[in-house]
C-alpha cells in the first residue's frame, strides 16, 4: 500500500502532469493528439507524464477504434483524502465539497463514458468472467446476487441475498462475449430515466501474468449519481479482487464506507 501512495504522490509533485489531470477533469476522454495540443512540449514527453499517472492509477485508457482516450480516475487522490483529511474535518469538508462539486458540475458528452475504474487482478479471464456472471459469487462479494442466461437482449437482476427476491438494479444485456466483455444496462426497477439507461461495460483482458479489468459506466443522469457509482465500483472491484486472489472476500465489506448510499437506494425498492 505504502508503494503505491508513494506513486501517487511522485506523479502529483510534477506541474506538468497536474496540468494533465486538470485537463482531464474538464474534458474526459482525451486522445494523446488534443493533449499534446494543450502543452508546448514533444508528443514523446507527454507520452511518458502519461505513462507515470497511469502507473499511479490516477489515469486509465480505453481504446475506441484506432483511438485511446484517456480519463481521470479519482480513486487514489479520493483514499488520501479519505486517509489525511476526512478524519479531521469529515463533516465541514464534506458540505463544502457538495456545495463545489453542484457549482462545478458540467455537463459529458454523451459518446463518452461518464466513470471508468480499472483494477489489476492475479487470476484468469475465464475466472474474472465467472466472478462477474455467477449468482453465487456475486453474492459473496457484491452483496446481490446478479441473475442472467447472459445472452443479448435478456434481463438480468441485482438481487438481494435475504430470500425477499427484491431487485434493486435491473437491466438488458447488450453485449456478451466470454470471457472478455460484457456490456448491460444498469438502473432501479420502474420507468426509463429521461436521457436513457445508463450502460456498464466490463473489459477484461489479459496483462502479462495477470488481467486487467476496466469498468466502464456511461450516461449517468447527474452528479449525485457519479459520486454514488465513483464510491460503488471501487468498493465491489476490491472485493472480488479479494476473493479472487486469496479464496475470501475482505474481512469488512468495503462499501460500508459509503453505507449510507448503499442504504438509500435500498430503502427505494423496500415495500411500502
Amino acid at each position: 500500500m505504502t508503494g503505491e501512495v508513494d506513486k501517487v504522490f511522485k506523479a502529483l509533485a510534477d506541474p506538468t502532469r497536474r496540468r494533465l489531470l486538470d485537463s482531464l477533469r474538464h474534458e474526459n476522454g482525451q486522445t494523446l493528439g488534443r493533449l499534446c495540443g494543450q502543452l508546448d512540449m514533444a508528443r514523446q514527453s507527454v507520452t511518458q507524464h502519461l505513462a507515470v499517472l497511469e502507473e499511479a492509477n490516477l489515469i486509465s485508457t480505453v481504446r475506441r477504434g484506432r483511438e485511446k482516450l484517456h480519463y481521470l480516475n479519482p480513486v487514489p487522490i479520493h483514499d488520501i483524502q479519505q486517509r489525511w483529511i476526512a478524519p479531521f474535518e469529515q463533516h465541514r469538508l464534506r458540505t463544502l465539497d457538495a456545495v463545489k462539486r453542484h457549482a462545478e458540475e458540467s455537463d459529458m458528452a454523451a459518446d463518452k463514458p461518464s466513470f471508468v475504474y480499472v483494477t489489476y487482478i492475479q487470476s484468469t479471464p475465464e475466472r474474472v468472467w465467472h466472478a462477474l456472471t455467477d449468482a453465487d459469487l456475486t453474492a459473496e462479494y457484491w452483496g446481490h446476487s446478479n441473475v442472467s442466461d447472459w445472452q443479448v437482449g435478456s434481463r438480468w437482476e441485482h438481487r438481494r441475498v435475504d430470500g425477499s427476491g427484491i431487485a434493486d438494479v435491473i437491466g438488458t444485456v447488450l453485449e456478451s462475449t466470454p470471457p472478455t466483455r460484457l456490456v448491460i444496462t444498469f438502473d432501479e426497477p420502474g420507468a426509463e430515466p429521461a436521457g436513457g439507461p445508463t450502460r456498464v461495460t466490463f473489459h477484461i483482458e489479459p496483462y502479462r501474468a495477470i488481467v486487467r479489468l476496466t469498468v466502464t459506466h456511461e450516461n449517468l443522469a447527474d452528479g449525485d449519481a457519479l459520486h454514488a457509482v465513483s464510491a460503488g465500483w471501487p468498493a465491489v472491484m476490491a472485493n472480488l479482487k479479494s476473493l479472487l486472489e486469496t479464496g475470501h472476500v475482505l474481512p469488512q465489506a468495503p462499501w460500508e464506507m459509503h453505507a449510507e448510499l448503499r442504504d438509500a437506494q435500498m430503502a427505494r425498492h423496500d415495500p411500502a
